[in-house]
């Protein structure tokens, strides 16, 4: 994934001039230099690289959207409380290529569930998606990797089997990998993986109930995770979804891997950090701790 490299480059720091900037699908970085107040969404077209100037720079209650694009860069963005009415602080959807990394999403746990939607979501048969280095706190619903245990059609893109033909020699490549982040203080979702296949690795979770959920005939690689304090089912199936998992410290979780059991091939080569490197790693680099 390339982004916007060797586009024009464009520092912006109103809501106008941001909208503005990130459409099209014309090769373009973008970075914003000012923290920004609304209630709405921005969309950003392919070819797109979209920066925070800095760790200071924050989003509130605006969402990021990519859609129907291709070759997305979204890094060191602070995005917080963004209502459900205006959707998911970040929502992927029927995109390939996309790369989210070191941003911090947040909101707050003092409002019911719904008050608002998920922080990084990924469906309707998205490809080739990463979200690392990232930092997601103090929220009810996480991450969502295929949207509805009914739109089976539609997440082709990132299906290999269903739950009723699953046969672990045809599973030989992952569509969305998450690595290198931390999860703390959230009630699920961590993430909730529907029909795809994964890789989960070296993340750190902190206080989350319910960490990784397999579901519906996805199939995740999970590797070197750590979780730490309260939390309740750390790596577990629903309704036929599969899970290899190795070197993952579950903690003091109450349940550690009940998943079913399955096998995934990883095609692109990747560093593994030791279990017991993960922790200092993770809170060391995870969020906006970029500039630019």
């Amino acid at each position: 994934t390339t982004g916007g490299a060797g586009g024009t480059t464009t520092r912006v720091s109103t809501l106008a001039a941001l909208t503005a900037a990130v459409t099209g699908d014309s090769p373009k970085i973008v970075i914003l230099t000012a923290s920004l107040t609304g209630n709405e969404v921005i969309k950003v077209g392919s070819n797109t690289s979209l920066y925070g100037a800095s760790g200071s720079v924050v989003l509130t209650g605006i969402g990021i959207r990519i859609i129907n694009v291709s070759n997305v860069i979204v890094r060191n963005l602070k995005i917080q409380k963004v209502l459900a009415d205006a959707g998911d602080h970040i929502g992927i959807q029927a995109s390939s290529k996309v790369f989210i990394d070191h941003v911090d999403v947040s909101s707050d746990r003092d409002h019911d569930k719904d008050y608002y939607d998920g922080l990084t979501d990924i469906t309707h048969g998205c490809t080739y998606i990463t979200v690392s280095n990232s930092f997601f706190h103090d929220h009810w619903k996480t991450m969502l990797i295929g949207h509805s245990d009914s739109n089976s059609s539609e997440d082709t893109a990132m299906t290999v089997s269903s739950a009723e033909n699953y046969e672990p020699s045809k599973i030989d490549t992952a569509q969305v990998t998450v690595n290198n982040n931390y999860f703390k203080n959230l009630n699920s979702r961590g993430p909730s993986f529907r029909f795809g296949h994964g890789h989960v690795y070296n993340n750190y979770y902190q206080d989350m109930s319910d960490g990784i959920n397999t579901r519906v005939g996805a199939i995740l690689r999970v590797e070197n995770n750590v979780w730490t304090g309260t939390c309740s089912s750390a790596l577990y199936s629903t309704d036929g979804g599969y899970a290899q998992a190795s070197g993952n410290d579950f903690g003091t979780c109450e349940s550690g891997n009940t998943a079913l059991a399955g096998t995934l091939s990883i095609p692109y080569s990747y560093t593994l950090l030791s279990t017991s490197s993960v922790i200092s790693s993770v809170t060391a680099n995870a969020g906006a701790k970029l500039t630019f």
